[in-house]
């Protein structure tokens, strides 16, 4: 497999993006995990409890399950996990010398008088770990990588460096790598959830090149030198895609293509709060609301990414998670007598010519084509905007920062639960420190929000979701333009390949036909 965005760490505990979590996803494994549907399966805690109206969680691990042989274990070359070393592994992301950017999933644990975090061992096999509040998106947080568990030895050999050399107890252990060349990750033959009935993994390793030229990774992957490669790339796209996003016919004897669904939303973000050069008629709910419905978002997908992804009609909330609702009334479809009212009734709060006084749109190159579709969606009914383009690293300060006054952006789960979409627009999470980048601030919200939080009554919060997605689309701080899909072109010799829709890949399931050596006999 690529990864062209290369990868900046192995530990677990910098599991930041989502091509670290692909590749610590098959180094590590955590109390729980997350199957093909989203739905919580036991991992190295083979069963759990939760008590005290939710504020205990209490897991009993398995006691089969031992980390890759390492020197640091001494002659044994290995040793079994035990509820001690989650509890080095929690302790170890809030600790402030390793600046873990997920210590931020273990907020809702209650912390002990010293300021540690309220976890214990019961026993070798029984963790504890009590809240400050029932949270029922718990176990989706700790199905996340940086909750993974590591030996505390790799950190306190002087000699041994993890971040070169990483100790897991996944389905593949570490063999190479050199950054920016390969990566190689071999079997782990002891893996603690592989039986005789179902051996896992299948394949005897993993093979990970960084190429950024997409060009090049595209004939590698015709070649055969590389078994899947994924997204809608805009130097293949046309070519192994029909318009209706179908697989071209002079490819269905060797490539396999697949569509999955995928917890992503991109929108556009409106800064909310005016400062500096920002002007102030985008406090106007009346020209937010035009904007909204000036976008034909059904076209868009068309043109743009070959059907590929599903128009974002229905709020912010994406398909796949369960307070998603297609038929909602709340969110925004093109409509040109909505615009043209919403219009005029922001022209006679506002002497602006917006044709003249252009509004900034920022950026990057990899979505100038729907920044471009957008300004002369919005143009046709005299929106000017200027498109301003940066780096990526660029781009996300600027934003963070309040600097760009219409941004794009997206939002990929963290965790399977809509609460993590909704977080984005509470007032305490205002940027740089937190996702609100629109510094929305709405009180009715942000009591309902907290709420939400209380409601262990799972059919309730759901109740409870869609009503704070409905709040924020009726003052629409953003623009949500298409809900993600998943787009995989893979090899025939491949089989098995697993994804959830949180584009996790799960590469122990995976198996792959050797090719016979025409050379042979």
């Amino acid at each position: 497999m690529n990864i062209p965005e290369g990868l900046s760490s192995l530990d677990p505990a910098y599991a930041r993006t989502l091509e670290n979590v692909n590749i610590t996803k098959q180094l590590f494994d955590g109390l729980v995990d997350l199957d093909a549907d989203l739905n919580i399966v036991p991992s190295v805690a083979e069963k759990w409890e939760i008590l005290e109206e939710g504020i205990l969680y209490r897991f009993h691990l398995r006691k089969d399950v031992r980390f890759h042989s390492s020197k640091i274990f001494g002659a044994d070359s290995t040793r079994s996990v035990t509820a001690h070393d989650f509890v080095y592994s929690f302790d170890r992301l809030v600790n402030k010398k390793i600046l873990s950017p997920g210590k931020w999933v273990l907020n809702y644990v209650q912390r002990q008088e010293d300021g540690s975090l309220d976890i214990k061992a019961v026993d070798e096999h029984t963790l504890e770990i009590r809240l400050q509040q029932s949270f029922p998106p718990f176990l989706g947080i700790l199905s996340m990588q940086y909750c993974s568990v590591v030996p505390r030895e790799a950190f306190e050999t002087a000699s041994y460096d993890f971040l070169k050399h990483p100790i897991g107890t996944g389905a593949f252990q570490f063999k190479y790598w050199k950054e920016g060349g390969k990566l190689i990750l071999l079997k782990n033959q002891d893996y603690f959830q592989s039986t005789e009935e179902n051996p896992i993994p299948k394949i005897d390793a993993v093979a990970v090149s960084f190429i950024r030229d997409q060009e090049v990774v595209f004939l590698k992957f015709l070649k055969g030198e590389l078994d899947f490669i994924s997204g809608l790339k805009g130097s293949y796209k046309d070519e192994l895609l029909t318009s209706t996003g179908e697989l071209r016919e002079k490819y269905l004897v060797d490539i396999n293509f697949s569509k999955f669904p995928y917890l992503n939303t991109e929108y556009l973000g409106f800064q909310m709060e005016i400062k500096g050069d920002i002007p102030n008629y985008l406090n106007s709910l009346d020209l937010r609301r035009a904007i909204n419905f000036a976008i034909d978002r059904k076209k868009m997908m068309k043109f743009l990414r070959n059907d590929i992804g599903y128009p974002a009609n229905s709020g912010f909330i994406p398909r796949g998670l369960p307070p998603f609702d297609e038929n909602a009334n709340y969110g925004y479809k093109y409509n040109k007598d909505s615009v043209e009212f919403y219009l005029n009734r922001f022209q006679e709060s506002y002497a602006v010519n917006l044709l003249q006084e252009k509004i900034i749109l920022g950026t990057t190159s990899e979505y100038l084509d729907i920044c471009e579709y957008v300004q002369h969606q919005l143009e046709e009914f005299g929106i000017g905007v200027r498109i301003e383009v940066n780096q990526a690293a660029t781009a996300n300060e600027m934003i963070a920062f309040g600097k760009i006054p219409f941004f794009r952006k997206s939002w990929i789960a963290d965790y399977p639960e809509a609460e993590n979409y909704l977080s984005l627009f509470i007032s305490t999470n205002f940027s740089p420190s937190g996702p609100n980048y629109t510094h929305f601030q709405d009180s009715t919200y942000d009591d309902l929000f907290q709420k939400s939080l209380l409601m262990t009554n799972d059919s309730l919060r759901k109740i409870a979701y869609r009503k704070l997605d409905s709040l924020l689309m009726s003052k629409a701080p953003i623009v949500p333009l298409f809900y993600d899909q998943q787009v995989h072109f893979k090899s025939t010799l491949v089989s098995n390949f697993t994804v959830n829709p949180m584009s996790h890949l799960m590469l122990k399931y995976v198996d792959k036909q050797v090719e016979e050596d025409p050379k042979s006999n």
